[in-house]
């Protein structure tokens, strides 16, 4: 199995979702949309991954890219490439499927807690996590997914999870951050203007995230082998 991540920022790639993927005895390359077109067609991959990123959806002019990103999300989900889109990346196969983004009614940055929707507890790669669990978050943007699009996972501030078909999912959460790349984002997070607004502590956030974090990466590896799993299947 051939999987592309496509990677909007150095410290926001396939994180923990690197070890099911060499588990599954896979290959991983890596395309950054923002350095120049791709050296295969990402449509020739088994599966496709794409995350997250500090840029938000709607500055296309500043990131001329993201378009392009859009449209190759729109071919992999007609082609039925299996995706699994994560926060950005979500977003963006959200506007490529037909839907749209929009601010959250409030910036989401720590742990929370994720329902899953009936549809979430049969879904494949979603299901295992039921009822539901606390996600790491970090965004200020909401996905709207197409009305045919299948809602997989919710909490109070937005969708948190959705399907498109049978082969695309996007999960706004984090499933794949490592401990050290969030720190990282903890770090800086001052350069986060809605973190900033919402008075974000970072101290008391990396206090919890060292005693959250082993279990959730336990969590993203099981999710990103699954997802795996299915796209094989």
């Amino acid at each position: 199995m051939r999987v592309l991540a496509i990677v909007h920022q150095r410290d926001a790639g396939p994180g923990v979702f690197t070890e099911a993927i060499d588990a599954a005895a896979a290959r991983l390359d890596t395309w950054e949309p923002w350095a120049g077109p791709p050296a295969r067609s990402p449509a020739a991959y088994d599966a496709v991954l794409a995350f997250g990123g500090a840029m938000h959806p709607d500055q296309g002019q500043r990131h001329d890219w993201m378009e392009g990103e859009r449209v190759l999300l729109a071919e992999l989900v007609e082609r039925g490439v299996p995706t699994l889109a994560v926060c950005l990346g979500a977003q963006l196969l959200a506007g490529a499927g037909g839907g749209a983004v929009r601010r959250a009614t409030r910036p989401e940055i720590g742990w929370c807690p994720v329902e899953l929707t009936p549809a979430g507890a049969a879904d494949p790669v979603l299901g295992p996590l039921g009822p539901g669990f606390e996600a790491l978050e970090w965004h200020s943007y909401a996905c709207a997914p197409p009305p045919e699009a299948t809602a997989l996972a919710r909490n109070a501030t937005c969708l948190q999870a959705y399907r498109i078909g049978e082969r695309a999912w996007g999960i706004q959460f984090h499933a794949e951050v490592t401990a050290a790349d969030l720190d990282g984002w903890i770090e800086d997070y001052r350069s986060d203007e809605d973190a900033v607004a919402i008075g974000l502590d970072p101290d008391a956030l990396r206090r919890e995230s060292e005693a959250k974090i082993g279990a959730w990466n336990d969590l993203g590896r099981g999710l990103c082998e699954r997802f795996l799993a299915t796209a094989g299947a």
